[in-house]
């Protein structure tokens, strides 16, 4: 019994290699034929073998023409135009005639063209222009003049020499209104110290709204001594009594005659 359950697993075995896929044999290599490690061929030696990839073949079939799609260029149709046109008129006498007609072209492109400024080109030189000195030039001076000369014009300069000799400073002529230097020196008491009265109401409103309407104190202060100041304020100026008008400061001038 035993005997019989033997023979039956070895059949099972064979019957089982029988229907498994053959495995190919590697040991040559995937895709190499001999040893990879060989050293290559000699030179000159044919390889004899199928190409790996096929030929390319040919194709005889023949391309349909284009009725649609995007027009062609306008350049391309012209200079076809033109070139069938120069093929057609390809002789002698039109190919000299053109060639001229490009020179002579060429030649008024050149006329008209802006003068090229480099440092390389040539100084302009400049005739018969009697406004330009040529003091600078040496020799254009040492043609004209010389050592002598020189000394002799300069004796000449020096003679005719004149030194003008101060004066005294003129007097004012006349009455022109109040002068708020000779007024600021006329006076001792410092900025904010009152002096005169002042009365009414609303005094510091009414004196900035007033002094708006001068474009400096200078000109505040003229008007303010204008219009009977410093005793009396009928434009509301000087509110504080102080006797300057509208923030006019005496002490620069005072300052200038100190020093």
């Amino acid at each position: 019994m035993r005997a019989f359950a033997s023979y039956a697993a070895a059949g099972s075995l064979l019957v089982m290699a029988a229907c498994s896929p053959q495995i190919p044999d590697s040991a040559a290599g995937v895709g190499i034929d001999g040893d990879p490690f060989a050293p290559p061929p000699a030179a000159g030696t044919t390889i004899n073998g199928d190409p790996l990839v096929p030929p390319a073949r040919v194709s005889t079939e023949t391309v349909p023409s284009q009725t649609g799609g995007a027009p062609r260029s306008s350049s391309i149709i012209t200079a076809a135009g033109a070139f069938s046109a120069a093929a057609a008129s390809s002789s002698d006498a039109d190919i000299a005639r053109e060639t001229e007609a490009a020179l002579a072209a060429s030649r008024t492109a050149l006329a008209s063209a802006a003068l090229d400024a480099s440092p390389s080109n040539p100084a302009p030189q400049l005739i018969g222009n009697a406004g330009i000195s040529d003091e600078n030039d040496f020799q254009a001076v040492s043609s004209r003049q010389s050592i002598e000369s020189d000394a002799a014009r300069l004796q000449q300069q020096r003679s005719q020499y004149q030194q003008v000799q101060p004066t005294a400073v003129p007097q004012n002529a006349g009455d022109t209104g109040p002068n708020i230097v000779k007024y600021a020196l006329s006076t001792s008491n410092p900025k904010g110290v009152r002096l005169y009265t002042r009365a009414g109401i609303n005094l510091r409103a009414r004196s900035q709204r007033n002094c708006a309407e001068f474009a400096s104190p200078d000109q505040a202060q003229i008007a303010f001594l204008e219009s009977g100041g410093p005793q009396r304020d009928r434009k509301v100026l000087d509110p504080d009594g102080d006797g300057f008008a509208c923030g006019w400061d005496p002490a620069p001038y005072r300052l200038a005659v100190q020093n």
